[in-house]
């Protein structure tokens, strides 16, 4: 199965689709509703939203319904049961609790085929699972720590909400990769998604550990969260950020020396893929194994590591998705 696809062919397949003057207007077909439901409202799922808008145009025959949580298992709830009533097909969700939705989840899944993305719910019934291996990007984040704190020192981690699949095992790489290098992690701190709360955090982090080392993000909100807390403090330089996903303000950051660097998913391709692999299950009505999927149920999206120089290049790729979603 060919669903999964470099940003290079998705990008010309639509701008095949969208181009030409012999284009047929798709306004006519009856198009099956999906719908993607993220966990909480960040740019990072902008791109995953501008990735599943271009399986719409390419398909021509999905409609790509898209979703945002408030951080909250009954916000998800509502979300999806309203959908389900509308007549959606088939639904890829970011689980807010991996352990608190398996009956939700499970639940859902017998009306709908039903995929996570992003992080996981193992235990419930759902298709797959499509995102990040999310341990293995704890462990690069983890040797970013060391790059930037080569004699060790107190950090302090923080994340939107604990008991998300990804929050876990993001973290628990982390520590796996610093484990015996002089890196003592003091805490993991969470605001629930509030981003004001991330910046409370930062700051009552800074004034309760004057020693610390270094702060790492492992949501895509918290490295700017931090940034301004160092940055108002006045220690750039002293203490060392280190970040995940691809916010704007981190890629900025990363460019002007005041963020070490970021480990990087690709939301994009998980919007796309997710459309994708949900149309063959719903409208060509292929098993698990004829879509693809292999026995272990679970698809991973490979991340890579942004350092200085890199990271406003990789910001105008974010602005074209951005951008494309209004077109």
């Amino acid at each position: 199965m060919q669903y999964i696809k470099t940003i290079t062919s998705i990008a010309l397949l639509s701008l095949v689709a969208c181009s030409g003057p012999d284009d047929t207007s798709t306004s006519s077909i009856k198009k099956t509703k999906l719908c993607f439901i993220t966990n909480v409202s960040a740019d990072f799922w902008t791109y995953a939203e501008a990735g599943a808008k271009a399986a719409e145009r390419d398909f021509g025959d999905i409609e790509a319904l898209f979703r945002t949580g408030d951080g909250t298992t009954t916000k998800q709830k509502q979300i999806v049961d309203d959908l389900l009533v509308s007549g959606v097909k088939g639904v890829a969700i970011s689980p807010t609790s991996a352990k608190n939705q398996i009956r939700m989840i499970n639940e859902w899944a017998t009306d709908t085929p039903l995929i996570t993305v992003d992080s996981d719910s193992p235990d419930s019934d759902r298709i797959c699972y499509l995102g990040t291996d999310n341990i293995e990007a704890g462990r690069q984040c983890g040797e970013l720590v060391k790059e930037a704190l080569p004699n060790g020192g107190k950090i302090m981690v923080f994340v939107g909400i604990k008991d998300m699949q990804n929050s876990i095992e993001r973290f628990q790489g982390l520590k796996e990769a610093v484990a015996g290098s002089g890196i003592e992690v003091v805490d993991l701190r969470t605001d629930g998604g509030d981003a004001s709360k991330a910046r409370a955090n930062a700051e009552d982090a800074l004034t309760a550990h004057p020693d610390l080392a270094g702060m790492v993000g492992l949501w895509g909100y918290n490295p700017p969260a931090c940034l301004e807390a160092v940055r108002a403090a006045g220690l750039i330089g002293k203490v060392q950020i280190i970040a995940f996903d691809e916010s704007p303000k981190t890629l900025e950051g990363i460019d002007a020396g005041e963020i070490h660097g970021t480990v990087i998913q690709n939301p994009y391709q998980f919007g796309y893929d997710s459309m994708a692999l949900l149309r063959e299950l719903v409208l060509e009505g292929k098993s698990p194994n004829e879509a693809g999927i292999p026995e272990n149920k679970i698809i991973h999206v490979a991340t890579r590591v942004l350092r200085k120089g890199e990271g406003l290049k990789y910001k105008a790729q974010c602005d074209t998705w951005k951008a494309s979603i209004a077109n």
